[in-house]
């Protein structure tokens, strides 16, 4: 049986898988991964929020709290 999706066709639930997309980002790789370890070392109190679009990170937001007892 097959399933209409828009002017192609193919069997119901099987449909291609698009090609690798070769990996360049394995040399960019460890500067967000040591920038983001460094920021969790120096933090004390507060929040790492890390924005990510399509699959790539591209932001890194630090909120840090100070405490006063």
């Amino acid at each position: 049986m097959l399933h209409a999706a828009g002017p192609h066709q193919f069997p119901l639930g099987r449909m291609p898988v698009p090609p690798a997309k070769p990996d360049n980002g394995a040399l960019r790789a460890p500067l967000p991964l040591s920038t983001i370890s460094d920021a969790i070392s120096r933090l004390r109190y507060g929040a790492i929020t890390l924005t990510v679009h399509d699959g790539k990170l591209v932001q890194m937001d630090v909120t840090e709290r100070q405490r006063f007892s």
